[in-house]
């Protein structure tokens, strides 16, 4: 089935434009970012070691390793992509295991904007989705009209998802109004007129914003410019998703849910490798979101690498035996 993410509600949409004021300038929203509660870094850090502990076994492993499955976004960006490649990565994401046809598709199919219509018709009708970077990736040192045409363009030649990457030297510098206004233009560069817009996810590349602080702050910025996503990394730095910084963005995610009624999604990307790490994760999401986040509409991988491990378990799961990497297609 395609993934969804539901328009907000009345109830919702009221509660939101009732938060209204704290962006109305630049010091209003810079108030109430810095009257976030602080984070207790230590305590943050014990709970997110302490939910990697918990174990799942037999079937409700099953469950995790194609749930997982179901929520990576596979991924190819690199300056020698080809239409090929991205070809053969689509045919992957379609069927993970061509051995196995009961595996489940993968979410969606990341690509640089040039390659979007490929995927697309590579694609067709198998309701996975076309991602695409946006906006001078993975750096982001654009000026914005190139930005907004960067999104426009994979936007018009058929991307579902839209992954942008904030101004980090703006938000490090405390312009968090030209960070809000940049993702709401990039919103509203995702419109299709007379079809659904492509859905924002905004990548803040924690690895490069120093604090939690700064990770709790910029989540709520995010939200308030209208990210249907929040994302950790690019997966282009040394330090991409955490434990703990994923953790601190599901409670942000959590806390916005309960002032607004506005659901977000979360991806954390970059070093999730093992299907015990992604485990992790999803434990993560169910202990602090629930089961509503607990689908591709609302929790995604960004871990191409992670896919061949997940299938490697499953076999392993399936038949007895690790089969090993010789088994697996290698991207």
């Amino acid at each position: 089935m395609p993934i969804t993410v539901p328009a907000y509600g009345k109830e919702a949409a009221g509660r939101l434009a009732s938060m209204a004021d704290v962006t109305a300038d630049d010091g209003a929203l810079r108030r109430f970012l810095h009257g976030l509660p602080g984070v207790d870094a230590v305590g943050l850090e014990a709970r997110a070691a302490g939910l990697g502990t918990r174990s799942i076994k037999t079937t409700a492993k099953a469950y995790a390793i194609d749930l997982a499955i179901s929520m990576i976004d596979l991924t190819t960006l690199e300056g020698a992509d080809t239409p090929g490649k991205v070809r053969a990565l689509c045919a992957k994401g379609v069927h993970p295991d061509p051995t196995d046809r009961t595996s489940p598709k993968v979410a969606a199919i990341c690509v640089y904007p040039d390659m979007v219509a490929t995927a697309k018709e590579a694609l067709g009708d198998s309701g996975i989705h076309v991602a695409s970077v946006a906006t001078a990736f993975p750096a982001g040192r654009a000026a914005l009209p190139v930005k907004l045409a960067d999104t426009r363009d994979a936007v018009a030649a058929g991307a579902d998802e839209i992954d942008m990457v904030i101004d980090r030297g703006a938000f490090l510098s405390g312009r968090y109004m030209d960070v809000f206004e940049e993702i709401k233009a990039v919103k509203e560069a995702c419109a299709r007129p007379g079809r659904s817009a492509a859905h924002l996810k905004v990548i803040f590349e924690t690895g490069e914003l120093q604090t939690y602080d700064n990770v709790r702050r910029v989540s709520w910025l995010a939200m308030l410019a209208g990210a249907d996503f929040i994302k950790t990394s690019t997966g282009k730095v040394a330090v991409n998703a955490t434990p703990p910084v994923t953790l601190l963005m599901l409670e942000a995610v959590r806390d916005f849910h309960a002032a607004t009624g506005v659901q977000v999604g979360v991806k954390p990307a970059g070093g999730i490798r093992t299907t015990k790490d992604a485990i992790k994760y999803l434990v993560m999401v169910n202990e602090t979101l629930g089961e509503p986040w607990l689908t591709a509409d609302w929790f995604r991988f960004g871990a191409s690498s992670l896919l061949n491990d997940l299938l490697m378990q499953r076999q392993k799961l399936s038949t007895g035996r690790y089969s090993g990497p010789d088994y697996v297609t290698v991207d």
